[in-house]
């Protein structure tokens, strides 16, 4: 069996949850979940403000959109292909490109984008790129989840806490 990748299917707008549990349904009746591993509609939480008051809410990250952790084949390719509400497959044409591991890191999914880190909390790292490229910080914590490490950075005289991606930092020796 080849590697599960993930995928971006395009639903009709507001049918994300719906495509999601249909799918899972099918994966369910036709015994594909050696093949389809997982299904996401991503959400995050905000906090909006109306009328003076804070309320917390729900939205989808990417609205029109489900992400979906397959084996392409042509059999897993029918099922999601032809699930009620799927327009198609984000790719060129009627080929589905999967995502790279930096797009899954980066949309905050574990997936199989595993990293494994060399440095644990209180270690001193320096960041090798972004914004903070260069500034060294002790890392206050490890998000495996977000796949994150909270440093500590001198900013103003002030120790700050900063959120730096695992493959933008490495330890200092």
């Amino acid at each position: 069996m080849s590697k599960a990748n993930w995928y971006v299917v395009h639903t009709y707008s507001g049918y994300e949850n719906k495509v999601k549990t249909n799918i899972e349904k099918t994966i369910e009746n036709r015994k594909l979940q050696d093949q389809i591993e997982e299904v996401q509609v991503p959400i995050q939480d905000v906090v909006e403000v109306k009328n003076g008051a804070k309320k917390s809410t729900s939205k989808k990250m990417f609205p029109g959109y489900v992400l979906i952790k397959m084996v392409m084949n042509d059999d897993t390719w029918y099922v999601v292909r032809n699930t009620r509400g799927v327009t198609g497959f984000v790719g060129p044409g009627s080929k589905p490109v999967p995502l790279s591991d930096e797009e899954v890191i980066a949309l905050g999914i574990v997936g199989n984008a595993k990293v494994d880190v060399d440095f644990n909390e209180g270690d001193t790292v320096i960041v090798t790129s972004g914004v903070w490229e260069n500034t060294i910080g002790m890392v206050k914590r490890i998000d495996n989840h977000k796949q994150v490490v909270i440093i500590n950075v001198d900013m103003f005289g002030r120790e700050t806490p900063v959120e730096i991606s695992f493959t933008d930092v490495k330890k200092m020796d």
